[in-house]
């Protein structure tokens, strides 16, 4: 079957590219992709990868799904594009359909283009609500690159483009690997920290504090998730002092960690609803499309008192439409169940390797969204950016994008998320395809017996015998 760009000149388009595009904060890949289908991409050299970032952490069920597809087109021949102010069917149906599976207390909805976006929005609604001013992020956080959600922001782009808007403050990070928050028994003090981090906070405000925004997964922090307990304990700190909880679910959200909604996880949480829920990414299976989900009483007091986020995209037909499709097929297919139980096995290979080679040194996530920390030395945790990159280098040339994000900020953390709709053949190959990455490239310190001809066997297993056992 012939392909849309088949017969491109890459040779050309790259000369192009380096004539016409301005770079934005990555290098780009060296090669032109041209197709996209279900969990694959290909380069104009015929090149074929699993995609196990999912694009850029959204094609939630998979590129060029045709259902999304067919629903794209329809919609584009026939309800594209309106006037901010109009409503319509697909726009109706996601928002009915998305507050039923949210629970009691976001109750509200509208729709926007990013993630971004919508954590501006939420911000700007909290602001409004509480009267105050005061945002509190966490110190690897990532919201988006507006103004509101960038000063929210702590992972990247805060230096060298002036000051951010004031009132922003940072609570640490709670990244059991890397904490120097210790109990006498050897367990990560995640609650020590967070009271830590709240005392600094109240001596820093002016009394204003209006709300927390956070992530139940930091995928741009490392993948870290939230502690058991963490969500319930924040929310508590939230409610004491007058301000209102933003849960920023723009990768976690929709099935991606194995719940509909990640702050759901943790029996230690049961009960925690934020007061304001912001999605985007996987809502949109790679579409432009966000979400801003709160309370009924938030929205009424939004309503009454003229709360303004008026865009040209607001409440739009097409990704209204996707977004309503979306929900459709994860919940038709039972995509929930399956991510957990796909990340279960995820987990379970990951850790093999693990187990295999001295340079990984932390495996962690939940579901299908899974980090692994690169290092140089498990005892003093000394980061190994260049054997990352070179294991990143070789996975893509056997097949893999699975790649470790450019910016140095990230820590030499692969970030992993295939597609949720990925089949245990499609995760078996990933996992052998990392496997073989690790056992040919220098400086991975892998723990391996030989057998007498010489034949590297890691941890006693044969190469055909890896997969098998995953």
């Amino acid at each position: 079957m012939s392909q849309l760009y088949d017969n491109v000149d890459e040779r050309q388009l790259q000369q192009d590219a380096e004539a016409s595009l301005l770079h934005y904060g990555t290098a780009f890949h060296p090669e032109i992709i041209t197709h996209a289908k279900g969990q694959w991409i290909t380069t104009a050299s015929g090149h074929r990868m699993l995609d196990w970032t999912s694009g850029q952490m959204s094609c939630l069920v998979g590129h060029g799904h045709p259902e999304i597809a067919q629903v794209i087109l329809d919609h584009a021949e026939q309800l594209d594009h309106l006037f901010s102010g109009m409503l319509s069917p697909p726009v109706i149906c996601a928002a009915k359909r998305l507050t039923s599976l949210t629970p009691p207390g976001l109750d509200k909805v509208f729709f926007l283009s990013t993630g971004g976006e919508s954590n501006e929005a939420a911000i700007r609604l909290a602001k409004f609500f509480t009267g105050k001013f005061e945002i509190v992020g966490l110190a690897s956080s990532w919201h988006g690159m507006t103004g509101g959600a960038l000063g929210a922001q702590y992972h990247a782009g805060r230096a060298g483009y002036g000051p951010n808007g004031p009132g922003n403050f940072a609570l640490p990070t709670p990244n059991a690997y890397r904490s120097v928050f210790w109990r006498a028994d050897g367990a990560y003090d995640w609650r020590t920290e967070l009271e830590y981090g709240f005392d600094l906070i109240d001596k820093q405000s002016c009394g204003s504090l209006a709300a927390l925004i956070l992530e139940p997964i930091l995928s741009s922090g490392g993948m870290l998730v939230l502690p058991p307990g963490y969500l319930k304990a924040a929310k508590e700190h939230c409610e004491r002092r007058g301000m209102l909880l933003i849960i920023d679910e723009a990768q976690t959200g929709i099935g991606r960690a194995g719940d509909m909604f990640a702050f759901q996880h943790f029996a230690e949480d049961e009960g925690v609803v934020p007061d304001i829920l912001t999605l985007s990414k996987t809502l949109g299976n790679g579409l432009p499309l966000s979400a801003v989900v709160t309370s009924n009483k938030i929205a009424a007091f939004a309503k009454k008192n003229d709360f303004l986020f008026y865009t040209t995209h607001v409440n739009d037909p097409i990704p209204a439409a996707v977004g309503d499709k979306v929900l459709e097929i994860v919940v038709r297919d039972g995509l929930v169940s399956h991510s957990r139980v796909m990340g279960e096995k995820l987990q379970r290979g990951l850790r093999r390797l693990e187990s295999r080679y001295g340079c990984i040194g932390d495996v962690r996530g939940r579901g299908l969204m899974a980090g692994m920390e690169i290092v140089a030395d498990r005892t003093t945790k000394e980061g190994a950016p260049e054997v990352g990159s070179a294991v990143g280098q070789r996975m893509t040339e056997l097949g893999l994008w699975a790649q470790l994000a450019t910016m140095a900020s990230f820590g030499g953390v692969f970030r992993i998320a295939p597609p949720i709709t990925v089949t245990e053949e499609e995760l078996e190959l990933g996992l052998g395809i990392m496997e073989e990455a690790f056992a040919l490239t220098p400086g991975t310190m892998p723990l391996y017996e030989v057998d007498d001809g010489g034949q590297k066997l890691p941890n006693g297993a044969r190469q055909s015998e890896i997969v098998s056992q995953l």
